[in-house]
């Protein structure tokens, strides 16, 4: 028999030593067999067919277990431990050497790290149980533009250099152009069918934030999610193109009047889609809708901002791309004699235009927040530029010298309302330091919009950033999601601060612009 090395079977070892013979001995003898050792006796017969019991019930658990031995083996080698991690941080279970696994009796509990949850802005979570319908072409029952569309001419071969004379080409990026892929039709009567179905500006709330108009939400659908029946070419060097939407009556040709028109830019200016979102939200108005979208048929797939082409605007020059011939001496001049205020109509030799005086106000204002100096310091010389910059590509940079010449631009009205400024061309720059911020885009500036600075001075000009740029899908997927959003807003709290401080140390006056 062999040694137990356990403590149970050393007990039952024991007692069995114990037992035998002792009843050997009662049996065998001629003593007495009195009540003591009949129940002595007993317990130990009990017992022992305990004993024999127990070994029965062994031998056959371990039959049943060589059996399965085998498929247990081949079952373990399909599905090596699916609950351990198969890094190497745990070590494996050990095997015994009749094939069997021995699982170890330890329970694993992942621990999920804690990290810090951003509040929820409202409209910004996607509801579960509400089904969000998805927003098609905004011609219902127009499957496709009937007539020739406007193709775009070849990538290789006879195009335009609007690409070399853009701001791509002069700050070192690969410049952009047209390709023919796979979303081009030749000759077909769509020029881009959309790839999905899901409108691009998302609105989870039951309403669009209050600074954003019907006609808002509307023309940025229009932008987003709408066909491009076709392509023309812009007199510009910055290489903008016009998306011709669908949206014409049909049987015409796509060109803009008819059909809907947005004007596709370089993706450096993406910043022009952020530009109009804060404008809305500091309650100025002045800017043109603005999205983001990608675009196929242009090289690398990047993302541009398009904005809608508007043309109720008067015609502009081609120098300064304005309706109104200012230089930065008449328009000082202009600040001074307050043109249109409250109701007065100026006299004949002030030299007043038909701009009214809250306007300049409003785009200084605009101006210094998003650092834009293309419409009243063209010659940058406000700040110390950067070698990519406009004015020092065009040689404006030594001008300064002689600033009451320098003429402004970009400085457009509407042909049926010509009291109002239109803001084009807004691209910002938010890579500005502090110390070099262009503080010249403020000079001559005695009053500021109350609705504006009031925005400024709450602590919820992030939140309403944040919920407005969330609307557009791919603008917000382009600048990194919420975290590059941030770093922009970042920004423009900065100086948002910086200009309130400006406001009070100049004592310049708040006013109602709302005319």
């Amino acid at each position: 028999m062999t040694r137990p090395d356990k403590p149970g079977q050393l007990i039952n070892w024991f007692i069995c030593s114990l037992c035998l013979p002792r009843v050997r001995k009662l049996w065998s003898s001629r003593r007495p067999r009195t009540r003591r050792n009949l129940l002595l006796g007993t317990a130990c017969a009990i017992y022992l067919g305990f004993l024999v019991s127990q070994v029965g019930r062994a031998s056959l658990q371990h039959g049943q277990a060589a059996e399965k031995g085998p498929h247990r083996s081949r079952h373990t080698t399909e599905a090596p431990f699916p609950e351990i991690p198969l890094d190497g941080t745990l070590a494996p279970p050990e095997s015994q050497g009749n094939g069997t696994t021995l699982q170890p009796n330890v329970v694993y509990i992942t621990l999920r790290s804690k990290r810090s949850k951003p509040a929820n802005i409202r409209g910004t979570v996607k509801p579960k149980r509400r089904k969000k319908h998805a927003v098609a072409s905004t011609a219902p029952g127009l499957e496709a533009l009937v007539g020739p569309s406007l193709q775009p001419q070849e990538a290789d071969a006879g195009a335009p250099e609007y690409a070399q004379g853009g701001n791509l080409a002069k700050t070192g990026e690969r410049p952009w152009r047209l390709v023919r892929g796979p979303a081009v039709r030749a000759g077909g009567p769509d020029f881009l069918q959309p790839k999905t179905r899901e409108s691009n500006i998302r609105i989870y709330s039951e309403s669009a934030p209050s600074w954003l108009s019907k006609d808002d939400i509307r023309r940025m659908r229009l932008l987003a999610d709408s066909v491009v029946a076709g392509l023309r070419p812009v007199s510009s060097k910055s290489g903008a193109r016009l998306l011709v939407l669908d949206g014409g009556a049909p049987g015409t040709v796509p060109r803009c009047g008819p059909s809907p028109c947005g004007l596709l830019k370089q993706p450096l200016d993406m910043s022009e889609v952020f530009a109009f979102h804060l404008d809305r939200i500091l309650g100025l108005n002045r800017t043109l809708p603005s999205v983001s979208r990608k675009a196929e048929f242009i090289q690398d797939g990047r993302p541009c901002p398009v904005i809608l082409w508007d043309a109720s605007l008067s015609p502009a020059s081609n120098d300064t791309h304005s309706s109104v011939k200012l230089t930065w001496g008449t328009y000082q001049q202009l600040l001074k004699q307050k043109c249109w205020q409250n109701g007065r109509v100026p006299k004949p030799e002030s030299g007043c235009t038909e701009i009214h005086h809250h306007e300049w106000s409003k785009m200084a204002l605009f101006d210094f927040l998003l650092q834009i100096y293309n419409r009243l310091d063209t010659n940058c010389c406000g700040f110390r530029p950067r070698k990519e910059d406009a004015c020092v590509q065009n040689g404006l940079r030594p001008k300064c010298d002689d600033q009451g010449s320098a003429a402004l631009a970009h400085i457009i009205q509407r042909k049926h309302d010509p009291r109002h400024l239109v803001f084009i061309d807004n691209k910002g720059f938010f890579d500005r330091s502090e110390d070099n911020l262009n503080f010249k885009l403020l000079e001559g500036i005695k009053e500021f919009p109350a609705s504006a600075v009031s925005v400024l001075k709450s602590q919820h000009l992030r939140q309403k950033l944040l919920q407005s740029l969330f609307l557009d899908k791919v603008y917000w997927e382009s600048q990194g999601g919420r975290q590059g959003i941030e770093k922009l807003i970042d920004v423009i709290e900065q100086r948002a601060k910086i200009l309130i401080t400006y406001i009070n140390a100049h004592g310049a006056k708040v006013l109602p612009m709302n005319e």
